[in-house]
């Protein structure tokens, strides 16, 4: 974990200064330190950004307390995991580091409504589809068995065209980030998401 300690020393020295004006976390890998537009497509919300690059969930949980030492937010937004099963992890590793995000979320925060976005089917990793599908599967029936403050929000199915591939106006040329399309498309289904939940 040692190759994220800027980015996390960052992020701790900008809690210091924005603790106060958060209503909204966004905390996870690249899809979230990415977008630009984060602020304007929730500011009804109050959100920030807290996303690493490069960053997996074990990652993620890892680091969750320094991180988050200096907030006392209203809700918070998950999205990582996509890393993980690039970088060669199983959806059942991915599965247990998922838990232990819970575990550090009811233990700093209590019952705080909380969403994870599930993994994204990019073109650079679309070879790999039947393991995301199956780690968003197990991570959406343990949050619909075992918790009441925390909800999944699909994205996977909404990202696919007519022919149940990735459609590629959501993706920028390396066929893994997300392009503009992509995050209006993210804004709106979570903006749905936390209308309906808190």
């Amino acid at each position: 974990m040692f190759w994220y300690e800027d980015e996390v020393k960052r992020l701790e020295k900008d809690g210091l200064k924005m603790r106060f004006e958060a209503d909204t976390i966004f905390y996870g890998s690249s899809s979230v330190r990415l977008w630009n537009n984060l602020y304007t497509d929730f500011r009804d919300i109050k959100p920030i950004n807290l996303g690493f690059g490069g960053s997996t969930l074990a990652a993620c949980v890892w680091f969750f307390e320094r991180i988050m030492s200096s907030y006392q937010p209203k809700r918070l937004v998950f999205y990582a995991g996509d890393n993980d099963l690039g970088d060669g992890r199983h959806p059942e590793e991915v599965f247990i580091f998922f838990q232990q995000l819970m575990v550090k979320t009811q233990a700093r925060f209590g019952d705080l409504p909380c969403y994870y976005i599930s993994l994204k089917p990019s073109l650079n990793r679309w070879h790999m589809a039947d393991q995301f599908k199956f780690t968003n599967n197990i991570i959406e029936t343990e949050i619909i068995k075992h918790s009441n403050n925390w909800h999944f929000i699909n994205i996977f199915r909404e990202m696919l065209g007519p022919d149940g591939n990735p459609k590629r106006e959501y993706f920028v040329e390396d066929g893994l980030h997300l392009s503009e399309h992509g995050y209006q498309l993210w804004a709106r289904i979570v903006n749905n998401q936390i209308a309906a939940n808190g």
